[in-house]
């Protein structure tokens, strides 16, 4: 008698559902020029590898996006079968630009490999094509879809902020949305530099600090008065009128005029020496020589250079760097380095043209930006970016001052590109013995490093951090609070989220 095993009930294959962030109404924050969005879905998930059976499977489902593809100015969207986005592209004709993805044939092997893993299509059109790239790069922000070029590190600026509705204004430090009363003077590369220039401000001008909660409560000097770094309004050690003078002369400073402000100052030290107060001229004197010092570390003067940023790329080894320096009021208010992440086939200024509509997708626009190389659609771009503003003006010095401190920049993005090259290799030779030293046969890319703390058992915190080619990535910095039952774990568990 033989026994028949019962059959098994095979059960449907399930749609993996889409994550909602990706979903068209859930991009917080996009410029409120859409018309509306279509989402266009595809018969069947596409292989995730560019196999002739993958970029079939992803060409038809292009092809039935284009149907009901509008022939409009606006953004598209590829995404794979998870609802990832896999490009955000704009158009001046969205059914024109979608169409080139429909014949794969004559297209990179990064388009095809893009192609093979698309599963559906989503468009979102919009009033220009102006609007449509000013979309396009806060969507690439938001998004980060991985076959384009990605501005990763994108860190708000430091400026310089003089307070105003008080009678006496602070000069402070400032980071974030520019929606406080006052001026504002950057920005700058780095809060180390603005602390630098705070403090030899605070030299020159005599200006407070304090926040006006404790201006309030003081009832005597504070310290800075006695190193001669405040002219302590707080206890009215100056009059409002001497107080409002030196908020005067330190607007003028700061917007550009610093020969201004010195020869004043050498006017007035002249005058207290021959009326014999020489404390009073010698505190004059520190004053002027703070404001050499912060000249001195402008390190480079261009005449006509006044509110610009100068922008200057160099690629090797599949690389870019973008160094920018920022002027303001004729002054170098410091630089700073970029390596965003792109195919290693992209040219130079296709890179220049992405990182250029991402760096100023949230930040304040000098009239002037000057380029070492020609953008794509450079005028498209102008465009875009004087959109409800002040025109800017995208250059490309050809001759003159301009065209060598252009060159003095891409000099310094060579350097700083040759010098990151040289420790990724470094880095690559110590992620190679790694794996030698523990018999590992295929090449490490991530390490992760575990770490538990407590006092005396309470106030248990955790720490992780991630290593990878580039060296220490320090946006996979993880500091979590452990509770007590977790507290006696050997490590923790890691993220979620892959590499």
């Amino acid at each position: 008698m033989s026994a028949t095993a019962p059959r098994r009930r095979l059960r449907p294959n399930k749609t993996l559902p889409m994550d909602p962030r990706r979903a068209p109404g859930a991009i917080s924050g996009s410029p409120q020029t859409a018309e509306g969005t279509a989402v266009l879905p595809a018969a069947e998930p596409a292989a995730p590898l560019a196999t002739p059976r993958g970029i079939a499977a992803g060409t038809a489902v292009i092809r039935e996006a284009l149907r009901t593809m509008p022939a409009q100015p606006g953004v598209y969207r590829m995404l794979d079968r998870r609802g990832d986005g896999l490009y955000v592209g704009k158009a001046r004709n969205l059914k024109s630009r979608v169409q080139n993805y429909a014949h794969p044939a004559g297209l990179s092997n990064r388009l095809r490999r893009m192609i093979a893993e698309t599963a559906a299509v989503e468009v979102v059109v919009t009033h220009t094509e102006a609007e449509a790239l000013l979309l396009e790069c806060n969507m690439i922000k938001r998004l980060m879809p991985r076959y384009n070029v990605l501005l990763r590190d994108d860190k708000s600026f430091p400026f310089i902020h003089l307070s105003a509705g008080h009678d006496f204004p602070q000069l402070t430090k400032y980071r974030g949305a520019r929606n406080q009363e006052g001026s504002y003077f950057g920005p700058f590369a780095s809060a180390g530099a603005v602390t630098r220039t705070l403090i030899t401000l605070q030299k020159a001008f005599l200006l407070r600090s304090c926040s006006d909660s404790t201006f309030a409560a003081r009832t005597r000097p504070c310290l800075l008065y006695q190193i001669k770094r405040c002219s302590a309004p707080c206890v009215n050690r100056i009059s409002r009128e001497d107080y409002a003078a030196l908020i005067d002369q330190a607007r003028v400073f700061l917007s550009g005029r610093s020969d201004d402000v010195q020869q004043r100052l050498a006017a007035e030290m002249q005058s207290a020496a021959e009326a014999l107060d020489f404390e009073a001229a010698a505190l004059i004197r520190d004053r002027i020589r703070a404001l050499s010092l912060v000249q001195g570390h402008q390190d480079i003067h261009v005449a006509g250079v006044v509110d610009a940023d100068v922008i200057a790329a160099h690629q090797a080894g599949g690389q870019t760097c973008v160094q920018i320096f920022f002027f303001r009021g004729g002054q170098n208010w410091g630089n700073r380095a970029y390596f965003p992440s792109h195919d290693r086939q992209l040219a130079v200024e296709e890179v220049l043209t992405a990182f250029v509509g991402q760096f100023y997708d949230n930040r304040a626009k000098p009239p002037v930006v000057m380029l070492s190389h020609r953008l794509v659609e450079q005028e498209l771009v102008e465009e875009a970016l004087s959109l409800g503003g002040e025109r800017v003006r995208l250059l490309v010095p050809r001759r003159g001052d301009k065209k060598k401190l252009v060159d003095r920049i891409l000099a310094t993005a060579r350097e700083a590109l040759g010098r990151r090259l040289a420790e990724s290799a470094s880095q690559r030779q110590l992620l190679d013995g790694v794996a030698a030293a523990f018999g590992l046969e295929a090449p490490l890319h991530r390490v992760e490093v575990y770490d538990n703390s407590h006092i005396q058992g309470t106030h248990a915190v955790g720490a992780m951090i991630v290593a990878g080619p580039d060296g220490e990535r320090l946006s996979k910095i993880h500091h979590p609070r452990v509770s007590s039952g977790a507290a006696r774990r050997p490590r923790l568990d890691p993220p979620a989220t892959p590499p």
